[in-house]
């Protein structure tokens, strides 16, 4: 996978390392050599035919401009410091970002790619070939190929992902939301079976939800021919929002959970959990319809607007 660094007007000394790093053919024979294989400092010196004390100044400049990573280890006298190249491509851009306008990181989830579950029967889990595992069997839920599911579905608990948080460094969000394709779960269908279901962001319960109904009185959009009918057919796309007043489903406050309540910039992933609370007054389950399944060609989506 390349490693790419963006450089941009926000943050002008960067550029200026940047520029500083490249602007020597000696560092730029450095970068070549480090392309086919990590060298210790005396091997860039010997390799280049160039004295140690100026190897090592100009590898200096290089880390600075996070061009390369510099580690120590073992060595046959003690230790050395090993260099590596540290991005493959840098992109320089010198359009300002405006803060008037906001943008949006966005990310689409699939259904069976959760980290962590609580599921029971009636539960399972259906690719567009058919069913992962067996039906109503909890360890279904822990194949390898869960990942390819389009359904999930379970009568009560919840399903957790991960996000990553690709949140530019510096900035702040002003709005994370969550859509999904969702509905109750009952054995079959029942078009007024009814389910509360929660969405919790990093361990905080943000907003519950109300589905009216497990949903299978005709087919799904998308569902694949081999889904039967007399089972769920598709879902109600529910997207929750926490804002910097709250928590909105579908454009309406449902809680004074704000943003700020959330850690967000200072993780590396953003955990979404979705499901049914043990004291909920529905505890009628869920579905969970992926692009492959039901009326919306989408998976789950998160987006961050900052």
């Amino acid at each position: 996978m390349a490693k790419i660094k963006d450089f941009t007007l926000e943050n002008i000394k960067e550029i200026c390392e940047f520029g500083k790093a490249i602007s020597s053919p000696v560092r730029l024979e450095i970068i070549k050599l480090l392309y086919q294989d990590n060298y210790s400092i005396s091997q860039i010196a010997e390799a280049l035919d160039l004295p140690q004390s100026s190897t090592a100044f100009h590898l200096k400049l290089l880390e600075a401009a996070d061009l390369i990573r510099m580690e120590e280890q073992p060595g046959s006298h003690g230790t050395m410091k090993v260099c590596s190249r540290k991005q493959d491509y840098a992109n320089l851009c010198f359009l300002p970002r405006s803060s008037q306008i906001n943008q949006v990181v966005s990310i689409e989830m699939p259904v069976g790619s959760f980290v962590d579950c609580s599921i029971f029967p009636t539960c399972g889990l259906y690719t567009p070939s058919g069913v992962v595992g067996m039906e109503d069997k909890e360890y279904s839920f822990y194949l390898p190929e869960r990942v390819n599911a389009g359904l999930l579905w379970t009568s009560k608990g919840y399903v957790q992902y991960k996000f990553p948080n690709q949140l530019p460094p510096g900035r702040l969000p002003v709005c994370l939301s969550f859509a999904m394709e969702i509905c109750s779960e009952a054995p079959g269908y029942a078009e007024d079976w009814r389910s509360d279901i929660t969405l919790w962001v990093n361990g905080i319960e943000c907003a519950t939800w109300c589905c009216p109904g497990d949903f299978g009185s005709r087919r799904g959009r998308l569902t694949p021919s081999l889904w039967p009918n007399g089972s769920t057919q598709y879902g109600i796309w529910v997207k929750w929002e926490i804002r910097g007043d709250g928590t909105y489903i579908n454009g309406e406050q449902a809680s004074k959970v704000r943003l700020s309540d959330i850690a967000i910039p200072e993780k590396p992933s953003v955990a979404m959990t979705i499901g049914n609370k043990k004291n909920a007054r529905y505890e009628g389950g869920f579905n969970l319809f992926g692009k492959t399944f039901g009326d919306y060609p989408r998976d789950i989506l998160m987006e961050i607007e900052y």
